[in-house]
This record gives structure tokens, sequence and C-alpha cells, in this order.
């Protein structure tokens, strides 16, 4: 496992630099002059070339990302062109907010997919089980925006329970932050746990019909047992595999949900960076989000043997 371990790392490693050639790339053919937004319209081109020449973008484009990637080996994001403001302090800030965010939607998706899952799966062909299935249904079809425009419109317009825009820190209360979570995150949540509930149903259903849950059936064990101890820890490690995929949908929602609920993450973040043409920042940004899905999958993967133990990795056995 430690040998695994460390070749997905390498893969990782490689992933990360591909992907920052093409960041790189994207980023240069992006349209509109940078220098020309940071001094202005009415600034003269004297004033322009000086500025191209302090940012180095008049440079070859290989010698930019060759400068770009040796200051990000020495973990030197740059410097925000339209802030003035090191990209470090910055992305650090914005990711603790998002991941704040992430992290509490990823738990309340693994632990109410899986509840809803399960519970259909035992009450197979029954009304609760079609009741799971029509919601789980009409909540996937649902666009993140849409949930986001009814939560504000309902419980913050109508009802007032929870405030519709913004961020607070836990310095403001316990119960001032909590509120600012709670629409954000009920629209993250919304169509996620459709995926995680669904997966978990098929799975359960084809768990429960396996020869060790019989054979623990046939032995006398209680059927709660049966289904916590024999069942549910072998079901789980495809529900797994979805998680680490909803984790990549979930950053792409927190870029909606945090642009809808103006709420200071790394997803509003970006698109503050695109929209002002903010080339560092958008680089750093969007490869810090390729490392949190790349990251994600090798623990999602490093789960699996923890759930099966059978699963092998190369030669390595979980154990």
């Amino acid at each position: 496992m430690l040998l695994y371990t460390f070749k997905r790392l390498a893969y990782i490693a490689v992933i990360l630099a591909v992907m920052s050639v093409l960041i790189f790339w994207a980023t240069q053919v992006m349209p509109g002059d940078v220098a020309q937004m940071i001094v202005g319209q009415f600034a003269t081109d004297e004033q322009i070339r000086a500025v191209r020449g302090r940012l180095g973008l008049d440079d070859p484009v290989h010698v930019q990302y060759l400068r770009w990637a040796a200051a990000l080996l020495r973990g030197d994001l740059g410097v925000s062109m339209m802030m003035d403001r090191p990209i470090g302090p910055l992305i650090e800030d914005a990711i603790l907010r998002s991941a704040v965010l992430a992290g509490v939607s990823i738990v309340l998706v693994a632990a109410i997919g899986i509840f809803l899952g399960v519970y259909s799966a035992v009450r197979k062909g029954t009304a609760a089980d079609h009741a799971v299935s029509i919601g789980t249904y009409f909540f996937i079809s649902v666009p993140e925006f849409f949930w986001a425009i009814i939560v504000i419109l309902l419980f913050a317009g109508y009802l007032g329970w929870f405030p519709a825009t913004g961020y607070a820190p836990m310095s403001d209360g316990f119960g001032t932050w909590l509120q600012h979570l709670v629409l954000p995150v009920a629209t993250l949540v919304s169509g996620l746990v459709a995926h995680v509930s669904r997966l978990t149903r098929s799975s359960m259903i084809e768990t429960m019909q396996s020869q060790y849950v019989i054979a623990a059936r046939a032995k006398g064990l209680p059927e709660a047992l049966v289904i916590r101890r024999h069942a549910l820890r072998n079901a789980l490690v495809p529900t797994i595999t979805v998680l680490a995929i909803d984790v990549g949908m979930l950053m792409g929602g927190i870029v909606v949900v945090e642009t809808v609920f103006s709420y200071p993450g790394l997803g509003r973040l970006l698109i503050f960076s695109i929209e002002q043409k903010d080339i560092p920042m958008v680089q750093a940004g969007i490869l810090t989000v390729t490392a949190v899905y790349a990251m994600a999958n090798l623990a999602a993967d490093l789960l699996y043997a923890f759930f099966n133990p059978r699963i092998r990795y190369g030669n390595a056995v979980a154990r």
C-alpha cells in the first residue's frame, strides 16, 4: 500500500505538470491586453510598454512558463496583477472558506445519501422505495443555480430565517457563522445526494443477494447486524467512487453557489480573476482546484482498501 501510494503521488505530480502547461497556454490565449487593463484605457503606449516589461509579458512564452513553473516549485504562486498582493495568502484564505463549505457538504452528502440508499434498498419495491427514487430523480435533474434561487426566495426572502448572501467568520459567533452556511450547503447537497443514494441502493441490493449475506442470515444473525456488518461495508466500495467524483462536481458547483450567494471562497475568487484578466491568479486558482480533485481521487482509492481488504493494488495487498 505504501508503494502504491508513492506511485499515485508520482502520477499526480505528472498530471499537475501537464495541467500547468495547459493552464498556462490557455491563459496566454485569453482575449484582452493585461497591461492595458492594469494601467487603464487612457494610458499611453509608453506606460503600457513599461508595465509589460515589468511583468515580463514581452518575453517568449516558453520563458514565461519556465519562470512561472520554477516559482511554483519554490512555493511562490506569484503576485496578483489587479490587487498587487501575493497570491499565496489570497488562495489560502479563499480555499479555507471553500473547504468549510465543501467539507460540510460532502459529509452531509455521504451521510444522507448512504442512509437513503440503504433505507431504499432494504425496502425494495415498497412505497418508501418508490418515494426515495422519485425524489432523487427530481433533485438530480435540477441544476444548482435553480435551487440557489429557490432557497434564497423561500428561506431568506419569504421566511427570513437565513441571510441570503455573504460570509461571517467564526469570530462573529458560531450561530452567525452557521447561518451563512446553511443555504449554500443546502444548495450543494441537493443534487449530489441523489448520486450517492442511487448508487448505494443499487450496490446494496446486489450485495444483499450475495452468498456471504445469505450465509449470515442462515446462521440466525439479526437482520440489522447482517446489513451493518456484512452487507453495508462491501456495498460502500462503489459509493466511495462516486463520492470522489462528487468532489469534482462539488468544486464546479461551488463556483456557481459562491457567486450566487456572494460567498468569498475559491470559486468566487476565480470568477473575479477571470473577469479582471488577472492571469497569475487564474493560473494558481485552477491549478489548486486540479490538485484538490487529484488528491480526492487518491483518498478514494486508499479508502477502497479500508472497506474491502480483498482489493489489490499491483503486488500490494491491503491488510
